[in-house]
């Protein structure tokens, strides 16, 4: 990918996408009701094997940042030991990836079942709640974590314009392969060209990487 594009877009015309945002809500509300429907023995089989891995908590709660700055709650199945939060810190000097994002293919935090939900990105699934409650969407950029957002510069910040969501144009196609200001482009890009069909490409794009991971870790 090209890294010397550039997208500073206009905050006024993307909040004016009245339209595009009311269908995209109703789809949002269909969709992930469904989902969640279609999906619950998924959801069984998953909550098994992550208590029966290390006996610990089955989801993980985790601030993060959405529309406009705001924070809320992310649900997740939980993929890394109950103590990896703490562990954090020991682990910075090991970042793959440029940028404020934290990134380790290897890293130790992670559990045995656990690496396989990342791998499948199986482990968004309860992230489907978080579409029903609004503050997040099927497709959208990834929503960053407080800390990530301190280190942000002005051009990086255009990305939370937008909902969150649970896949994007980054996680359904280059993922891990690219650093952090690759990602912030790609999410420029979409919030750029953002339709609903562009929205339905994504998600096709996403049940691929499910039977056929792309880098994700």
């Amino acid at each position: 990918m090209d890294t010397k594009q550039r997208f500073v877009l206009n905050r006024e015309e993307i909040a004016k996408r009245h339209v595009y945002y009311f269908f995209k809500r109703v789809c949002d509300l269909l969709l992930s009701l469904v989902g969640i429907i279609l999906l619950s023995p998924f959801f069984l089989i998953i909550s098994v094997a992550v208590k029966l891995n290390d006996g610990g908590p089955v989801f993980y709660r985790q601030e993060r940042v959405g529309l406009n700055g705001r924070y809320f709650k992310i649900f997740k199945f939980r993929s890394m030991h109950i103590d990896a939060d703490k562990r954090l810190a020991e682990l910075k000097a090991q970042n793959e990836v440029d940028g404020p994002m934290f990134k380790m293919k290897h890293d130790p935090r992670v559990t045995r079942v656990g690496r396989f939900l990342r791998k499948t990105s199986l482990d968004e699934l309860p992230q489907l709640f978080n579409v029903l409650l609004g503050n997040m969407s099927l497709v959208g950029p990834r929503p960053p974590l407080p800390s990530e957002v301190l280190e942000y510069t002005e051009y990086d910040k255009q990305r939370l314009w937008v909902i969150p969501g649970i896949t994007g144009l980054w996680q359904a196609t280059v993922r891990n392969s690219v650093g952090f200001h690759e990602m912030v482009e790609l999410d420029l890009k979409y919030i750029q060209k953002a339709s609903l069909w562009f929205d339905f490409i994504i998600l096709l794009k996403t049940v691929k990487v499910v039977f056929k991971p792309n880098d994700a870790y």
